[in-house]
């Protein structure tokens, strides 16, 4: 399970690296007024950035590479406890013809 977590820090880690190589890749252009499909799928990737713009605080990059990675952790632990918890209740096709 450990491996897991791990692996979805990772993503939340890499996630915000991409977003933060899209943001310099398009530097002068402001990314809220220009592109608002992007935004939308920037506040629901890194969720940091909507907190830090909803309580108006400017964020250094390494802090909203950790912040991400450790929320997408935290989504991991609750995903994958769950995943642990209903991983075993998988349905056979016989169990459905057998209900008849």
């Amino acid at each position: 399970m450990k491996y897991r977590i791990a692996m979805w820090a990772s993503a939340g880690f890499l996630v915000a690296a991409g977003w933060n190589l899209y943001v310099l890749a398009v530097a002068p252009v402001q990314i809220p007024a220009a592109e608002p499909i992007v935004w939308a799928l920037v506040r629901l990737t890194c969720p940091v950035v909507l907190a830090s713009f909803y309580f108006h605080l400017g964020l250094y990059f390494y802090w909203v590479l950790l912040a991400n990675a450790a929320t997408y952790a935290f989504v991991g632990v609750i995903v994958e406890g769950l995943r642990r918890r209903f991983g075993s209740a998988r349905f056979r096709l016989t169990d459905f013809h057998s209900a008849r």
